[in-house]
């Protein structure tokens, strides 16, 4: 049987370049065309030689195409993507420009007037362990962000079993790379190492996200989430503290029962024995979770690990793919974490 042909739009970000990696080893697809801007008409070997393996050019256009992924800016990603979904091509938007449904919340968190707002509503939130049924049906799937990701799957069996009172903390450490390719003063090696920043205080653009979807797991459940993420030293991978006021008291035995049941025969959700370590999810699918009661104040933790460059972006983009079509959900995402 004839494979996939696949494609990516802009290779040279870092998740199209993982995107690229991990696609060149699954075994029912092939990537056949890749895009980017700074480096058309360059070899993708000379480019990134680890990945020499593939023997493509980057183009300035995808070729023809039966699936494809955007690794664009927002903005820009939802301009390259109309063109495909007009043709009827499959997408998968590693961006935010599909993920919100209120058209309101793109000037206010993205700065842009969002030009297809009805697609809004048939878009389908890719985060797998929530919608895999809509998923497998759809034609356009936004990839979740590498934040919402780590704490959505941490705080959807509170939320969806109506055990969460609305006050909800999640304070996430990222590593640099979650930041993109792009330099910045902050990103820079003489200001990120030895370093641990606090940011977007006020309000993260990844907020109205988290805060749509526990709405959704629960109808009337209006939470009120505090987000406060922070980047640290180190290259790969998210670590999110979700705290959480139960309605009632919770029996840590009971709490480990209902994620384990949640997450019952999940491929990249564990629910693990002790807190975990980003290093435990460097090069994975893998979230792990681990769910506990603060003794003296009731209060349920969740820690969740990422690699936020694998499931908080590339990973969960292809697991998204095999749904749409089709394909064992694990298909080429069988690799085992890096260690150390």
């Amino acid at each position: 049987m004839a494979r996939i042909r696949t494609g990516i739009i802009n290779v040279t970000g870092y998740a199209g370049i993982e995107l690229a990696r991990l696609l060149h080893g699954h075994p029912k697809v092939e990537l056949v065309s890749v895009t980017g801007r700074s480096a058309a008409g360059q070899k993708l070997a000379k480019v990134f030689p680890h990945l020499a393996d593939i023997d493509l050019t980057i183009e300035s256009e995808l070729a023809e195409v039966d699936f494809a992924f955007s690794a664009m800016p927002h903005k820009a990603s939802a301009e390259a993507i109309l063109p495909l979904v007009d043709r009827g091509v499959k997408v998968v938007d590693i961006s935010a420009d599909f993920r919100l449904k209120d058209t309101r919340a793109y000037p206010q968190w993205y700065d842009f007037d969002h030009p297809r707002p009805q697609l809004l509503q048939t878009a389908v939130y890719g985060l797998p362990e929530l919608s895999r049924d809509r998923i497998s049906k759809a034609k356009l799937v936004a990839n979740p962000g590498c934040y919402p990701t780590g704490a959505l799957l941490a705080l959807a069996p509170m939320v969806k079993e109506g055990l969460a009172s609305g006050d909800i903390i999640v304070d996430s450490k990222s590593g640099v790379s979650g930041a993109g390719r792009s330099l910045t003063i902050s990103t820079h090696f003489a200001e990120a190492v030895d370093n641990v920043r606090a940011y977007s205080l006020e309000g993260h653009r990844h907020l109205p996200e988290i805060v749509q979807e526990l709405e959704l797991l629960r109808p009337g459940f209006k939470p009120a989430v505090t987000f406060l993420p922070h980047i640290v030293p180190m290259s790969r991978g998210i670590l999110s503290s979700c705290y959480i006021q139960p309605v009632a008291g919770v029996d840590k035995k009971k709490l480990r029962e209902l994620y384990g049941d949640f997450y019952k025969g999940e491929p990249f959700v564990r629910v693990v024995e002790a807190p975990p370590e980003t290093k435990h999810t460097w090069g994975s699918n893998l979230c792990l979770v681990y769910p506990s009661v603060e003794p003296r104040t009731g209060k349920v933790i969740v820690i969740s690990c990422i690699d936020n460059m694998v499931k908080g972006a590339a990973g969960q983009a292809i697991q998204n793919m095999n749904i749409m079509l089709g394909f064992s959900e694990a298909a080429g995402l069988e690799a085992l974490a890096v260690y150390p």
